[in-house]
């Protein structure tokens, strides 16, 4: 067996096939990232010079220029008022939140639609799409067409005035912008139409419509004042006028003439009272000198009743009764008449008492009955002044209302007219152009960035080799012949061609991977149909060729048996299987393609399992006669993922030529193919990259990095 350049040290069912390197996530090579933006630099520009194209086809061609001029006003927050008492409607007090609400005031739909109204801006078909010439095509028309594909709409009802009053406003509102000045008190009215002088009325007429927005929200407002104050004064009265006649009727009623008499009454009961009781302590003094004089008359002593009448008439008496001049019935007599006076004296004394307390008693009745009275009366006299006092105080609320309503002052002027614009705000040409050329930048770095990462196929060597660990031998552009049949051709006719040199240098990597022994035996296979290994090895037999070496070139892939379009094969009707079946001597089903200058065993149609034929001890036998008559053997083998047919044949070989086609192969399918070749302990002597597109390296950005696609290669080659 010769495989010794073919296997790889690890040889044994330990192996490991290859993987693909993995990249590191975490890290990002900065120089790599900028060799890439750089491969891709006429795509950048070629984005960036799109973007500016059609930047500037808008703003020249298509955009609508427009013009912004801009009214100024300003809040008056320290407005003095005319009169000296408050006001109904107060004026603003400047802070933040005061001034962000006038903002949104002039931003209102209300106030926009006043302007649409006081410019009658409905019949301008700037702000009415109605009104508009139809310009025949427009993105409005495709976007209506696709939502009609979309959603079936019923065909639109025509619009009311009031509808269009309304979509009007809308339109205008998006035409003017309304901002408040940092750390001022003054509103910036930015107006923009198509018209100078339509932005500059715009601007200016939102202005006074706003200030006499202000004037008409006082005036409604003291107006409401003043209808409510009325009504209420006039309830007002009613009810002062009822509360007065309810204290006049109530004092008419009754006998209290005023508060005074009330008190002076009050004192007359008191000194009723004290008389009353001087009365009473009289009756009970007399009444105890009564007892104390029957009780001396009652003892007959006449010494003790003068003593307990001290009369001096009767001490008197009593001298001359002892002296016996007067009779003791007189001294009797005396005695009893003074008792007599003193009973008198206490009737008189009682009389009085009951006098005393008949009149108290009608003077605390009379009190307590007009103590009620003034008290209601008192109730019904502070309503009737609390009623006086409400009513005079909306009174004069009505009357300061009445005075304000015709002097009311808005909180706002005009600080500054809007200037008629002499050039347009838009489109700003040169900062389109410019930032149209930014946006193209990044899009080209995106897509040359986005291509980059979503690539899953091989564009270099380099690439390739460190992707695979395997060293890439050869690099074969894709050569310019439209049929099978025409490669040949090229080949004999172009022999200083870029394809051909790029064969030479592949079958001297061959030659020199070993100085020692060199390969006799080479095998080509890819991993998928389709990565050029037929032409390949057509190719590379060819070039062998003209080093006078004898070459034998195998057909190994007897499933697809595409030899016979590179060259006429009608008339051959054996071939390898014939060999193999022992029915011709190699020598016999040899066919020499002088066009080529090698000897071709063809393959034949083979029902049975073609990889049992490739084992078998007579194919063994077939690779020996050949290493004995040819210099070179080169083997045309299947795609090692299709079928096992590769991976027996490479048990002969002295070297094995991996195709993977030019930014198409996947990077997966050719890990998997060496994998399918590392499980049987084959590993391949060289990568071919193949069927390289010059153009496509180029557009890619590698076609000044290597060898026969740079552009100092043109000087030797002939293509």
């Amino acid at each position: 067996m010769h495989r010794k350049n073919v296997t790889t040290a690890n040889q044994g069912s330990g192996a490991h096939p290859p993987e693909i390197a993995p990249i590191d996530d975490d890290e990002i090579d900065l120089v790599e990232l900028f060799r890439t933006l750089w491969r891709g630099k006429w795509w950048i520009a070629g984005s960036m010079a799109a973007a500016i194209f059609v930047a500037a086809y808008w703003a020249f061609f298509i955009a609508v220029p427009v013009y912004s001029t801009t009214a100024f006003v300003t809040l008056e927050n320290r407005q003095g008022q005319v009169v000296d008492f408050e006001n109904v409607v107060s004026g603003l007090s400047g802070d933040q939140t005061s001034i962000n609400t006038e903002v949104e005031v002039l931003k209102s739909r209300e106030l926009a639609k006043k302007l649409v109204v006081e410019l009658d801006l409905v019949n301008d078909p700037e702000f009415n799409p109605d009104l508009r010439d139809d310009p025949g095509f427009s993105i409005g028309k495709v976007k209506d067409f696709v939502r009609g594909l979309i959603v079936a709409q019923d065909e639109p009802a025509p619009e009311t005035p009031d509808q269009t009053i309304e979509e009007v406003t809308t339109n205008v509102l998006k035409a003017f912008d309304v901002s408040n000045l940092r750390n001022t008190y003054v509103f910036a009215i930015k107006a923009t139409t198509e018209d100078p002088a339509k932005s500059k009325l715009i601007a200016d007429t939102l202005a006074d419509l706003y200030i006499l927005n202000q004037l008409d929200v006082k005036f409604e407002a003291t107006q409401r004042a003043t209808g409510w104050l009325s009504e209420r004064v006039a309830s007002l009265q009613i009810e002062l006028e009822t509360a007065e006649a309810k204290a006049k009727e109530f004092n008419a009623g009754t006998e209290l003439i005023s508060p005074e008499a009330f008190e002076a009454l009050n004192r007359q009961a008191k000194d009723t009272r004290e008389r009353l009781k001087a009365t009473s302590d009289r009756v009970e003094e007399i009444s105890a000198r009564i007892a104390q004089l029957e009780a001396a008359a009652a003892s007959g002593d006449r010494q003790n009743m003068a003593q307990v009448a001290s009369n001096p008439t009767l001490t008197q008496s009593l001298a001359r009764v002892e002296a016996g001049t007067m009779p003791a019935d007189l001294f009797d007599t005396q005695f009893q008449q003074l008792i007599q006076n003193e009973t008198v004296a206490r009737a008189r004394a009682q009389s009085q008492t009951e006098g005393l307390t008949q009149s108290l008693t009608n003077i605390e009745t009379q009190i307590d009955r007009q103590s009620k009275d003034l008290v209601t009366l008192q109730q019904l006299t502070r309503e009737a002044e609390a009623a006086r006092s409400i009513y005079e105080y909306f009174l004069g609320r009505l009357k300061e209302t009445s005075v304000q309503q015709g002097i009311q002052q808005a909180d706002s002027r005009v600080l500054s007219m809007a200037v008629l614009p002499t050039i347009p705000s838009a489109p700003k040409k040169t900062r389109v152009l410019a930032l149209a050329g930014i946006l193209g930048l990044m899009l080209g770095a995106g897509l040359v960035l986005m291509r980059e990462f979503l690539n899953n196929t091989f564009r270099t060597s380099q690439q390739l080799e460190q992707s695979t660990g395997v060293t890439v031998m050869g690099q074969i552009p894709s050569l310019p012949a439209k049929q099978r049949k025409d490669v040949i051709q090229y080949l004999r006719e172009k022999p200083t061609s870029a394809a051909a040199e790029a064969i030479r240098n592949l079958r001297t990597s061959v030659a020199l991977s070993n100085v020692d022994q060199p390969p006799q035996v080479i095998m080509l296979t890819s991993s998928i149909p389709g990565e050029g290994k037929t032409t390949l090895s057509l190719a590379l037999a060819q070039s062998f060729a003209c080093l006078n070496k004898r070459v034998l070139l195998i057909e190994g892939d007897l499933r697809r048996l595409v030899f016979a379009e590179y060259f006429s094969a009608e008339d051959y009707k054996r071939g390898l299987i014939a060999v193999l079946a022992g029915d011709a001597g190699l020598s016999d089903v040899v066919r020499h393609i002088p066009e080529v200058g090698v000897d071709v065993l063809l393959g034949e149609k083979f029902e049975a399992n073609v990889a049992d034929l490739f084992s078998s001890e007579r194919f063994a036998q077939l690779m020996t006669e050949a290493r004995s008559q040819y210099d070179v053997v080169i083997i045309d083998t299947p795609p090692v993922l299709v079928v096992p047919d590769a991976r027996t044949i490479a048990q002969h070989v002295d070297a094995l030529l991996f195709a993977v086609h030019w930014d198409s192969t996947d990077q997966s399918q050719v890990a998997e193919g060496l994998r399918m070749l590392e499980s049987v302990n084959f590993r391949p002597s060289g990568l071919v990259l193949s069927q390289i597109d010059m153009k496509g390296m180029k557009r890619y950005g590698y076609g000044g990095q290597y060898g026969a696609y740079a552009q100092y290669g043109r000087k030797y080659y002939t293509n």
